[in-house]
């Protein structure tokens, strides 16, 4: 069997001065990232956030849809959907 992996959907909210998780928002969490969202900026910003909230290395979590827009899908690998949300929780 291989390495566990959960889909996490974000709300993200670019060019905040206050970047970090905000909390639950919906089916999915809410965070804002201090990157302006052009040239990919923004989704770099997002991955590293979230990558150092849930403890992985930032190679782990890639966007897999949304790349454009606010509301993304992400994939975190290494981690079980129950795991990302207790460690996103705490």
């Amino acid at each position: 069997m291989g390495r566990p992996s959960t889909r996490l959907r974000l709300r993200v909210i670019p060019s905040s001065d206050r970047p970090g998780l905000v909390g639950p928002y919906g089916e999915g969490w809410k965070l804002r990232v201090a990157a302006v969202p052009e040239r990919g900026k923004a989704n770099q910003a997002t991955l590293e956030l979230l990558a150092a909230t849930l403890g992985v290395e930032a190679g782990d979590v890639r966007v897999v849809a949304g790349h454009t827009a606010r509301d993304k899908t992400v994939e975190v690998s290494g981690l079980t959907t129950e795991e990302a949300e207790r460690r996103l929780s705490a």
